[in-house]
């Protein structure tokens, strides 16, 4: 069984950066495609990045430019180096792994984190 824990999450000004990561275990080096996603209350899940076993990665249109995903596979290890954030990227963010060779933001994944918080003031 998978296991996942996000941590790096925190409260910074718009303007700031934070770095999220997420260690992952369990998987036995199956975890094809690994994403994040964030959930603000009130609004649906949403896909922010994901990078697949080639290390090919996608991001959402909202965090383009801003965001950048990457993975350490000799640590277990997934990053979110998040830069310019604005109120709009407070949510509780998600890590999320998958055996699949599919990896696009719409991937169903198994596996999840049980998410930080990300607050971002004005």
């Amino acid at each position: 069984q998978g296991h996942l824990v996000e941590s790096g999450g925190g409260s910074v000004q718009a303007g700031g950066s934070l770095r999220l990561s997420c260690a992952f275990s369990g998987l036995n080096g199956r975890e094809r495609c690994l994403g994040w996603f964030r959930q603000a209350p009130g609004k649906e899940r949403e896909g922010v990045a994901v990078i697949a076993q080639d290390a090919s990665t996608t991001y959402g249109d909202s965090v383009k430019g801003r965001f950048t995903i990457s993975k350490d596979n000799a640590k277990n290890t997934l990053t979110l180096q998040m830069s310019s954030l604005e109120p709009e990227d407070t949510a509780i963010y998600y890590c999320a792994a998958e055996r699949s060779l599919w990896c696009e933001l719409d991937t169903s994944f198994t596996y999840w984190g049980q998410g930080t918080q990300v607050t971002v003031s004005s």
